[in-house]
């Protein structure tokens, strides 16, 4: 058993002006005396089991420290135990035992996620924070992971159209422990990582996380290197105020990897068979880097009146350039495939700033927990991209698909988009007794947008959007640790689409797209330790824009798709010894109006692409004395399309069922030694895919070792 002492403490001179001109009503209530204020006093917390997968609080749901259970939404947590057990570097790799998700191919440079089939390269966030250009996200300063699926406009804004994934910094505190981990494994895998956590006294404390990769890949040519580091200080002016702030550079070199083609067959098209390591296109002309630069600072300070402020402020500077040359058609029947590329680079800054004020009160015998806050932020985006000057494109053999492109200077896109944003939410979380309670919120975006196209005359623009977010959710309870939820929301989605490129002289006039999800489930705490979770769910995404069927020089909107699902997810530990993640999923998403013209119209009634029926995952570990302990994990899921299918092509990736394994030795209270192993037994399949011509193969059979030095 370990006693952890917890001490919150948050910054005295900020946020009066706010508070008065937000919610002044506020201030004069009473404070709930059923609902604990948040006094941030030294207080003592028995933790009963100190290394779990298991998180039963979260803050980012909605903004407020509240029970995942109490929350009507699915909801599931990679923490640092699990990070740590399943060697988990990326983004990519941590979602993968959990229900909901799928990870696309991304084209090989970047993280994209499909959350209930509809796809994002978005939806990310940090620390709760928009961090959305297209790059691989490392985990090696995160604390955890957290996925909240269904829309969540309301608390993130624009986006969020299926769920988001959210990643918590480690932040700087007073246990003075750290660590340094060293790991290497197949294909010249090396890699360093440092988490130095230092209290300099009873005010400061600072971290600092570090590392440094290097490494192969089963496919030829393919390399990655990547450095970061991130400094933090936490620093306490009292018992009710405190101050975080880091500073982060993130350095990512590799070759990007748009995997494999289809084979041209009709609606009978599947992925072609080759061998697992062979490079479609030309791997010395694919690099891509990502330059990530940031800065923050978080204010938190308690009231005596049990109103409590903090605010958030985020500046990033991304810089991401690739170059690509891949596989750009189907191989024919001749055996020949065809090469294309491009250069595509973006800049993009960002500023965030997230204010916001709870406050516990009671009307009567009911209690609340609420919430009122206000966001701005500015990003200003550049982008352009260079074809192939090959004309026509080069169509080598299949089985020896190389080709030597070349580009010029001359632009094909090249846009800047400069983006002002306000917003304003509320949200209640009402307690009317025990058993019931109720979650509402209301949230207010306004978009400016000045969009300007250097390449195309007449299709520059300046645009103005607003909407509302709404979300309503109810909670039964009806034994202490289930509960029993039903939820309503609403996000949007602007015209300038995920990466603010997207804007035409067509749809800048359109309203943003709109999606949105009814959701019923239940959470069981069954064990003091051990939870389960699911939910059913219905995710309508409405105004797409589609080429009308009837005039094909002609763009309209439509309610066009629909995701109905059902998922289960178990995490926790069954007894002292046995711990397990994972869940099951099934999912039946498919178009509901006709779309297109000609080859390329997608028919009523087609299932999408990237959407898998059915998806199992479930990671065991056993603990066997306190020095050694094994875990084995199985993750599948059946055919899905590699995209959704047109009338005329269909390409189906067969489904899979792949083992993982581990073995640990806590050789001393100092030293940790684990093996890891992906593919146990060396399964071929198809992991992802960003189109019917790049598939990308799973990873054969890999063993990674790590050793734990903490000190």
């Amino acid at each position: 058993m370990k006693d952890v002492k917890i001490k919150e403490k948050i910054i005295k001179s900020i946020g009066c002006l706010l508070i008065s001109s937000i919610a002044p009503s506020l201030l004069m209530a009473e404070p709930s005396e059923k609902i604990a204020r948040i006094d941030l006093q030294e207080i003592e917390v028995k933790d009963q089991l100190p290394r779990t997968y298991l998180k039963k609080r979260i803050f980012t749901a909605t903004k407020t420290d509240s029970l995942i259970r109490d929350i009507p939404q699915s909801i599931s947590v990679i923490n640092q135990e699990q990070i740590k057990d399943q060697s988990t570097f990326g983004l990519i790799d941590a979602i993968k035992y959990s229900p909901g998700l799928m990870a696309g191919q991304g084209e090989g440079n970047r993280d994209s996620v499909f959350f209930r089939g509809n796809q994002s390269t978005s939806d990310l966030f940090v620390d709760g924070i928009r961090d959305d250009v297209q790059y691989y996200r490392d985990l090696y300063n995160i604390e955890r992971v957290e996925v909240l699926m269904g829309p969540n406009g309301m608390i993130f804004g624009r986006g969020g159209v299926g769920g988001v994934i959210n990643r918590v910094v480690k932040e700087a505190n007073w246990n003075n422990k750290s660590e340094f981990i060293i790991q290497g494994g197949a294909y010249d895998f090396k890699r360093s990582s440092i988490d130095y956590n230092q209290a300099i006294n009873d005010s400061l404390s600072i971290r600092i996380n570090g590392v440094i990769e290097e490494s192969g890949s089963f496919r030829h040519g393919v390399d990655s290197e990547k450095k970061a580091v991130n400094p933090t200080i936490t620093y306490k002016f009292s018992d009710k105020t405190k101050l975080i702030a880091g500073v982060e550079y993130f350095n990512d070199q590799r070759i990007g990897d748009r995997g494999i083609p289809s084979v041209a067959n009709g609606l009978q098209s599947y992925p072609y068979k080759t061998n697992r390591s062979i490079f479609f296109g030309n791997a010395s002309q694919s690099p891509t880097e990502a330059y990530i630069k940031n800065g923050y600072a978080i204010f938190e300070h308690a009231f005596d009146n049990g109103l409590n402020l903090k605010n958030h402020a985020r500046f990033t500077d991304y810089d991401k350039y690739y170059q690509n040359v891949y596989a750009n058609g189907q191989v024919e029947s001749a055996g020949t495939i065809s090469i294309d590329g491009y250069i595509d680079d973006t800049q993009r800054q960002n500023f965030f700033n997230q204010t916001d004020l709870t406050y516990h009160f009671k009307t009567g015998p009911v209690s609340h927990k609420f919430l009122s806050g206000i966001e701005f932020g500015f990003q200003e985006n550049q982008n352009f991209r260079i074809a192939n000057s090959e004309s026509p494109d080069p169509t080598p053999s299949a089985s020896n698909p190389f080709a030597l492109l070349t580009f010029g200077s001359t632009r094909s896109r090249n846009t800047t988009t400069d983006i002002y944003n306000q917003a304003l939410y509320f949200q209640d979380q009402i307690y009317l007794n025990e058993q019931y309670q109720i979650i509402t919120g209301l949230r207010y975006d306004k978009f400016k947008t000045k969009f300007n196209d250097k390449v195309t005359v007449g299709n520059s623009s300046n645009i103005d959007d607003e909407f509302l977010s709404p979300r309503i959710g109810f909670v039964y309870k009806p034994i202490e640790p289930m509960s029993i939820y039903s939820n309503y929301s609403l996000s949007h989605l602007p015209r300038t689409g995920e990466q603010l490129t997207s804007l035409t002289s067509t749809n800048r006039s359109f309203d943003p797209e709109k999606f949105t999800n009814i959701e019923v489930g239940f959470k069981y705490d069954i064990l003091q330790s051990f939870s389960i979770s699911s939910a059913i769910y219905r995710l309508e995404r409405r105004k797409m824009q589609i080429t009308d069927p009837s005039n094909s020089t002609n763009q309209i909107l439509i309610d066009g798709q629909v995701s109905k699902g059902f998922e289960l997810g178990v995490v926790g530990n069954l007894s002292e010894s046995y711990s397990l993640y994972g869940g099951y999923t099934y999912q039946d998403a498919e178009i509901t109006k006709t779309q297109g013209t000609g080859t390329s119209q997608i028919a009523s009634g087609t299932a999408l692409g990237h959407a898998a029926n059915h998806a199992f995952s479930l990671w065991n570990k056993y603990q066997f004395n306190d020095t050694w302990s094994a875990a084995l994990g199985v993750v599948s899921r059946s055919d899905m399309y590699a995209t959704t299918p047109t009338v005329s092509t269909a390409v189906r990736l067969p489904g899979y069922a792949r083992l993982d394994a581990g073995l640990y030795a806590n050789i001393n209270k100092q030293l940790r030694f684990q093996l890891n192993i992906e593919n146990l037994l060396d399964k071929t399949y198809y992991q992802s895919a960003h189109n019917n011509n790049n598939i990308m193969f799973g990873y054969p059979l890999t063993a990674r070792a790590s050793l734990t030095y903490t000190f």
